[in-house]
């Protein structure tokens, strides 16, 4: 191990000292470069670092230290990335009304804004505010580290200089002024959008809406929503349905090896700011890490390095509370604590509107947080001349999201991964699960929540929050009294969090799975049971995904003797556990019904008899050469929404067996029917044969080649799932919104390096010029990998290998 770090710190080293001076961005082609880049040397002033480029565009940064890789990560993610990161930083300027108008849709890259207004009062308040530069300027661990910091002024220097030294030519950016330079603390704001996502980036409209009643309006009373009315709202503050993921580690007892496996298959956007970007990162002596990075960020993201291997599913904890406040009756901006009055905050933003005047508007602040207006659909947070409701959201408080990776990128094993979580506790709306060479597997649900017990919301929670926190963890809780304020827990690194002895966690079982439903069901064998609600359910029915998940890695770890092919495997199974639970009922009744025909929701009779078959025989997988893939996945969409869940199936879901309930199709429900000739209707009147391979009219296109595409969206239970976008006029599902992004197996042999296997779905590039706009897209199309190059010789070995020395 000495050795071969010895060699790695040497290598890297004589690319970064060697003695003739270059330009800047100066390429060499061809397996000689190392030889040849060892006589380049770096310039004496600003900062600069060595990229290696490897097979489709991934780079491998070399840098002396972390304001160097800063720079390297930032020039890098530029070349490939420009416009989605220059449209980004508009955003956070608060500038998008200025260049793109008031009204237009922002990409909810960064937060839930409806509109470019919105996002603008939003983001400019933040900046007026001076929240950012506060939080950056706390000492660590609350605020950045050194290291911290240094990456994020490297990343914005790296950036600027590709900008100053490049003409940009992709066309979605070439030319546009609102391309500008940025700043260290512009790239803080990126990673402070990300952690708020789940809290008041995902209430802008709610934030910026909110205004005080006029003196003569009449406080009405509302009803109470019951419990599923109440959950639905409630989950539309904390909708990251556009985001989720899967993950699994197995620990030694289940490997060929003994040493640990992890598969990471997060579920993201594949177009706009939270795209992963995939690279390696090397500071000799320091550190040496490859994976992928959240659009903008200088960190990696989800990883692996010589030692353990990460990643993350997005989590159930709820990272945001309510606070009903009383209001003084002769004035609704002032609100009453214990009796005595407290005035809210006004603070008045200003956003420059393209071809209009400027537009002002007051938001209005509280020792809870913002005060917020109601979202729409079925939760009532009204503003009234008695009560108002204030969001409280810890991670506006939390820049410690990057010195928590920075940690993982650094770690030896599990043990450092936990350490990383406990020290830093920054990470908001995910949990994580990793696996090491020695064997040993961790899940935990280290999230940055308010502290909200179950006690506390016994307590204190108002009517509404009597319904809302058992039925969605939401907590709403009295404003008016001080002792309902949200506690400190003595290991929690912040007040009103939650130390890490709360956290559900669970280490060196056989394996930790997780799939977007809580941490109950992490290990079937032992359940994580014990935690308080706010960090998700216990015994309650598991999604389609998470049932299929569980059920496949319990049977692999039951087998034993996994490698990462087996990985692989199960990456790419593709099989729909509704469709296993499903079709056979539905095949069976299709074939039942009189004369073969069923009534669609226009009353007109359909002969649905040649579905029937077509069911039967269907394999149960979302391959792209399934046949009755495509005729399940429009059955099943139609019938969710025309048969209630309560009567979907006749088994109900019982707690002694989550994965194999509920179960039994009811076909016997009034929509069922309805659902199989609707959706032969439509196939037929696209034109699409009902027996057509899945692939023919699932796909994206790239450069004007169809790609076929497998998987399946969420209902359907696939764990390798994409979120297609249904075309008639095209024939079927034409382009993928979001689904499986930066995939990566690993594991580790005798040899020390990681064995590891990763495919960026969408590519590195969103230029369609570049020649990695939908390279690995082709691969994820043919179900292939990307072999990793992570040991200097595999690197060194490329026969693409591209090196370039870059600086400012």
């Amino acid at each position: 191990m000495r050795t071969r770090l010895r060699r790695l710190v040497v290598t890297a080293a004589a690319l970064l000292t060697a003695t003739t001076a270059l330009p800047a961005a100066t390429a060499q082609s061809g397996p000689s470069q190392a030889s040849q880049a060892s006589q380049q040397h770096p310039s004496h002033g600003g900062l600069s670092a060595v990229i290696r480029y490897t097979e489709y565009g991934i780079p491998h940064i070399v840098a002396k230290d972390y304001a160097n890789l800063g720079f390297g990560s930032g020039w890098a993610q530029a070349a490939d990335q420009v416009c989605v990161l220059a449209d980004g930083f508009v955003t956070l300027r608060g500038d998008r009304s200025r260049w793109f108008g008031p009204d237009a849709e922002t990409d909810f890259s960064l937060s839930d804004a409806s509109d470019n207004l919105s996002s603008d009062l939003y983001f400019r308040g933040v900046r007026d505010n001076g929240t950012v530069k506060r939080l950056i300027a706390q000492p660590a661990p609350l605020g950045p580290s050194r290291a911290v910091k240094d990456l994020m002024n490297g990343w914005a220097a790296g950036y600027n200089a590709w900008l100053k030294q490049n003409r940009v030519k992709d066309p979605a950016c070439a030319g546009a002024a609102w391309v500008r330079p940025v700043t260290g603390v512009d790239v803080a704001t990126r990673a402070y959008a990300l952690a708020v996502l789940g809290g008041q980036g995902g209430l802008v409209d709610a934030i910026t809406a909110a205004q005080p009643p006029a003196a003569s309006t009449t406080a009405a009373k509302s009803a109470l929503p019951d419990a599923a009315d109440a959950a639905k709202g409630a989950r539309e503050l904390f909708d990251l349905s556009d985001m989720g993921s899967n993950a699994v580690a197995f620990n030694g007892s289940t490997t060929a090896n003994g040493r640990g496996l992890l598969l990471g298959n997060p579920h993201y956007p594949w177009k706009g700011g939270r795209r992963f970007w995939q690279s390696q990162q090397t500071i000799p002596g320091e550190l040496n890490v490859a994976g992928g990075s959240l659009l903008g960020s200088p960190t990696i993201s989800i990883g692996y390095n010589a030692n353990v291997a990460w990643s993350h599913t997005v989590a159930t904890g709820v990272p945001l509370s309510l606070h009903q406040l009383k209001l003084d009756p002769a004035d609704p901006t002032t609100y009453l604590v214990d009796g005595k009055p407290e005035r809210m905050t006004r603070r008045s933003v200003t956003v420059a509107v393209k071809d209009g005047a400027p537009v002002t508007r007051t938001q209005w602040w509280t020792r809870y947080g913002p005060v917020v207006l109601s979202p729409g659909g079925d939760l009532p947070l009204p503003w009234t001349t008695t009560t108002a409701f204030a969001l409280n959201d810890p991670n506006a408080a939390n820049m410690r999201f990057y010195d928590t990776s920075l940690g993982f990128s650094k770690a030896r094993g599990t043990a450092d991964v936990l350490n990383s979580l406990d020290q830093h506790q920054g990470i908001p709306w995910v949990n994580t699960v990793a696996a090491d060479s020695s064997g040993h597997s961790l899940f935990a649900q280290s999230q940055v929540l308010p502290r909200v017990t179950n006690e506390l919301a016994a307590a204190c929670s108002t009517p509404l929050g009597k319904v809302l926190y058992p039925a969605a963890g939401v907590a709403v809780l009295d404003g008016s009294r001080a002792d309902c304020a949200i506690g400190d827990d003595p290991d929690a690194v912040a007040p009103g969090i939650f130390g890490p002895s709360r956290m559900p966690t669970l280490k060196d079982t056989p394996y930790v799975e997780n799939s977007n439903d809580s941490a109950w069901l992490t290990n079937l064998d032992k359940p994580i049971t014990g935690y308080e609600r706010i960090f998700g359910p216990v015994r309650t029915a598991a999604s389609p995904r998470t049932r299929g998940a569980v059920a496949d890695v319990a049977a692999l770890a039951a087998k034993g003797g996994l490698t990462v092919a087996d990985l692989q495997r199960q990456q790419f199974a593709n099989r729909s556990t509704s469709g296993a639970l499903a079709a056979a009922d539905a095949a069976r009744a299709c074939a039942a019904l009189p004369g073969g025909t069923a009534t669609g929701s226009t009353g007109t009779a359909v002969d649905v008899s040649q579905a029937c078959g077509v069911l039967a025989s269907w394999d149960r997988t979302m391959n792209s050469d399934s046949r009755g893939a495509l005729l399940f996945d429009r059955f099943w969409r139609k019938l969710l929404g025309a048969v209630p869940s309560a009567q979907r199936w006749k088994v109900p879901f019982s707690a002694a067996d989550p994965v194999g309930t509920p179960n039994t199709l009811n076909t016997d429900a009034p929509g069922f029917t309805r659902a199989l000739a609707d959706a032969v209707t439509e196939l037929r009147a696209a034109g699409i044969p009902l027996n057509a391979k899945l692939g023919e009219h699932q796909y994206v296109v790239r450069k004007g080649q169809r790609l076929p595409v497998g998987g399946g969206t969420e209902s359907l239970g696939v764990w390798n799932k994409i979120e297609p976008v249904w075309d008639t006029a095209s024939g079927g599902y034409r382009d993928n919104a979001f689904g499986s992004s930066h995939i990566q197996a690993v594991g580790w042999d005798d040899s020390r390096c990681p064995v590891a296997r990763t495919l960026l779905t969408y590519s590195q590039s969103s230029n369609p010029n570049s020649p990695h706009f939908a390279d690995q897209t082709r691969l994820f199309s043919a179900e292939k990998w990307v072999r990793a190059r992570f040991c200097e010789k595999d690197i060194l070995s490329s026969p693409a290998l591209r090196v370039i020395r870059v600086r400012g």
